[in-house]
């Protein structure tokens, strides 16, 4: 039976799917955009293995955990190296009746699972493993244009071009201190001085002085910080913005910035880890030789692109696989 090009990302009506992970924001949103595009609405579990299970994970076995028990779901997808060994189990205990989708690099043989997909720079291949530029996310035009209406009376005021400011924070790779900070904010103002609006939005991992320093330096009547408080305006600036400066210490929130097809500039923060940060390094170089985006020089560029949706490709792949698995066990 041939599919229309919207039957092959959907999975058939009454597919159940668990997204199991430990939690992390990111692979969560990873699972929740790819579940949200194959039409099924995911139960979503979490688990928080203790010692020594949390070390051993994920080539240790599964804790007990009593929510992780029959009836086992259609379809599984697990998101980071915790949830690993519970795919594992949940694949024996069901005879193989579940499909298990591990997103991100499992760390053991992909031949475990039933798909397996990666971002190119985890540099991991296998038959049964899809490997794609960005990640799978939450992203599309029409959450971007709901969005932006919604947030239009905050931003109203903005004259434009309007820019999305979307700032990280240090983790095991880059670090984002005072200093760095005082830095971006003096290009942001250079952008401000040449006619441009700001829509800030800082993470959780920015901290309190460095977030002071955004809002010490960029408020006023051409910029709005968002204060962490009341809905949060992510998608919104994105949907209301004409480009977007992304600090790169999230491959997701850069590969999010690049789904947008609006120009992003990076703003490359130093490296604290030169191991960590070589993924990172693969990954920016890639997206530049794609022309999805480009360093932030303190200065706002225009260019087009085709928008990078990685989620489409993921989705459609699962599906292929999921349906062809189905007819196998007929």
């Amino acid at each position: 039976m041939t599919l229309s090009a919207t039957e092959d990302l959907k999975l058939p009506p009454g597919t159940t799917c668990w997204l199991l992970s430990n939690g992390n924001a990111g692979y969560e949103v990873q699972g929740l955009g790819l579940a949200e595009m194959m039409g099924v609405e995911p139960v979503l579990k979490r688990v928080a293995p203790g010692v020594p299970g949390k070390w051993l994970a994920p080539w240790g076995p599964a804790m007990q955990d009593p929510e992780i028990a029959p009836p086992w779901p259609d379809l599984l997808i697990a998101a980071g190296r915790q949830a690993i060994p519970y795919a594992r189990m949940i694949k024996k205990a069901s005879q193989g009746r579940t499909f298990t989708a591990v997103l991100q690099h499992p760390h053991v043989n992909p031949a475990n699972f039933d798909f397996v997909w990666v971002p190119t720079h985890d540099r991991l291949s296998g038959p049964n493993v899809l490997a794609t530029l960005t990640s799978p996310h939450r992203i599309t035009p029409e959450k971007l244009a709901k969005e932006a209406e919604a947030f239009e009376p905050e931003v109203a005021h903005l004259p434009r071009p309007r820019v999305c400011v979307l700032i990280g924070g240090t983790n095991k790779a880059f670090t984002l201190d005072e200093a760095q900070m005082e830095n971006i904010c003096q290009n942001l103002q250079s952008v401000m001085g040449a006619g441009a609006s700001l829509m800030v939005t800082p993470s959780r991992r920015t901290g309190e002085r460095q977030t002071a320093l955004l809002k010490k330096h960029l408020e006023g009547p051409n910029a709005v910080v968002w204060d962490g408080t009341g809905a949060n305006p992510y998608f919104g600036f994105m949907g209301q913005a004409d480009a977007v400066i992304v600090t790169c210490d999230s491959v997701n929130m850069v590969g999010e910035a690049t789904a947008t097809g609006k120009p992003v500039h990076v703003i490359e923060l130093p490296a604290i880890s030169p191991r960590k940060a070589s993924k990172f390094r693969r990954f920016l170089d890639a997206l530049y030789k794609e022309g999805a985006a480009r360093p932030f020089v303190g200065q706002l560029e225009s260019w087009d692109y085709q928008p990078l949706n990685a989620t489409t490709d993921v989705a459609r792949e699962l599906v292929r696989r999921y349906r062809k698995a189905a007819d196998e066990k007929r």
